[in-house]
């Protein structure tokens, strides 16, 4: 590709589609993250193997591989956050809720970055079960739990996200369903390598028990993140 195309593309946005990977370098080695098809990014700066970019929907940057390049298009219309009132998001979350089982029942495994099926990260399938509804979250854990509306874990209804992690920082979530129980992608090491539900209970087996050791609080979905405009 030429310098000068190369130059015109950084300036403008551009849909994704198909699935596409990014990384959290230029050597494209490690994923960060993955954009859906149909999400929107703009290129930041480049290297030869790999561009900087800056997903629009929920401002996450990474790295795009130059062999992507070939799947996405210029976007006619630029990104237009969808914004919502609290009461409309809480008739969205059966749907949400939906979402995640639904992904539950099919094959998966827990992957570092995942945002699209089959595979997903905790955090990753949280903003995917919102996204099935148009509903827009930050991508790490630790980001949706500072947007998100905090409550008490004696105030969790079904649709609330609760966070796990240390007294710092924010780094694993699920999805509250109700009676004490979530649903979360968990990694192999101290979870179930893929989604599953645990329980919020001391009375839980070793997974659950491992978690809810870590766990740090809760918060409710009342508004969708605006992301780059």
């Amino acid at each position: 590709m030429e310098s000068k195309t190369q130059n015109q593309l950084y300036t403008n946005e551009y849909k994704c589609l198909a699935d596409l990977n990014v990384y959290d370098s230029p050597e494209c080695s490690r994923l960060a993250t993955q954009a859906a098809a149909g999400r929107h990014l703009k290129f930041t700066s480049n290297q030869d193997t790999a561009i900087k970019v800056l997903l629009c929907e929920d401002n996450y940057p990474g790295w795009l591989a130059v062999s992507d390049l070939n799947l996405l298009q210029p976007a006619n219309i630029p990104y237009q956050p969808q914004t919502f009132a609290e009461e409309d998001i809480k008739k969205l979350l059966p749907q949400v809720i939906d979402f995640t089982h639904h992904a539950m029942e099919q094959p998966n495994y827990y992957l570092w970055g995942g945002t699209v099926a089959p595979n997903y990260d905790c955090s990753g399938l949280m903003q995917a079960a919102f996204a099935s509804v148009g509903v827009r979250l930050p991508r790490d854990a630790y980001q949706q739990e500072a947007f998100l509306l905090p409550i008490n874990v004696s105030q969790l209804e079904p649709g609330d996200l609760v966070f796990f992690g240390t007294p710092q920082k924010a780094t694993h979530v699920g999805l509250y369903l109700g009676d004490g129980r979530y649903i979360h992608s968990s990694g192999k090491e101290q979870g179930r390598n893929g989604i599953d539900i645990d329980i919020l209970s001391e009375q839980g087996d070793a997974v659950s028990q491992s978690y809810y050791k870590q766990l740090r609080g809760a918060g409710r979905v009342i508004q969708s993140f605006e992301g780059l405009v």
